[in-house]
């Protein structure tokens, strides 16, 4: 069967794929694009389009963990793109970055396993934000990221881009 043709969309150096239900990860994403600059997009899980994945040469996965998995969302998102994507993307390099209560380890497994049939590189060590919240008002509360994650995103965002414009990966 011949891949699904997509619209034209513009390259992009890295896309920043993003989903957030208490702030967050939003927070999380945000800075990671701060870091990688001017060749970077912030695509809402909701609404990215695979054909925004297939423009991009790198990605960052950034969502919070919720019940030891992904958020529904950003699955959602893996859901729609996975076939469109397929034996298209080959070996493009991606990292991520977990919003967590406690653990975060889940939903970098399930990311981990979903990409691995796309067959990406991981490039950089997962990036999980363990906020140590256990009870419910706390965990639905919104969340303020503490500057030393954010420099940590903002890192991961600018390592990513030079990889990419470097032609490191």
């Amino acid at each position: 069967m011949p891949p699904v043709p997509f619209a034209a969309v513009s390259e992009t150096l890295l896309a920043v794929v993003w989903h957030s239900r208490t702030g967050a990860a939003a927070a999380m994403a945000a800075a990671v694009a701060e870091g990688a600059g001017a060749d970077c997009r912030l695509l809402k899980a909701e609404s990215a389009r695979p054909s925004e994945l297939l423009a991009a040469k790198g990605y960052v996965f950034v969502c919070p963990e919720n019940l030891a998995s992904m958020s529904g969302m950003m699955k959602e998102m893996f859901d729609r793109s996975y076939y469109p994507l397929l034996g298209r993307i080959e070996g493009r390099p991606y990292a991520t970055a977990i919003a967590a209560g406690s653990d975060g380890h889940g939903a970098q497994a399930q990311i981990d396993r979903i990409v691995t049939g796309w067959r990406l590189r991981r490039v950089a060590e997962p990036l999980i934000v363990n906020f140590g919240v256990q009870a419910p008002e706390a965990i639905l509360a919104p969340k303020v990221l503490p500057e030393a994650s954010a420099d940590a995103c903002r890192e991961l965002g600018a390592a990513m881009a030079e990889g990419l414009r470097l032609g490191i990966f």
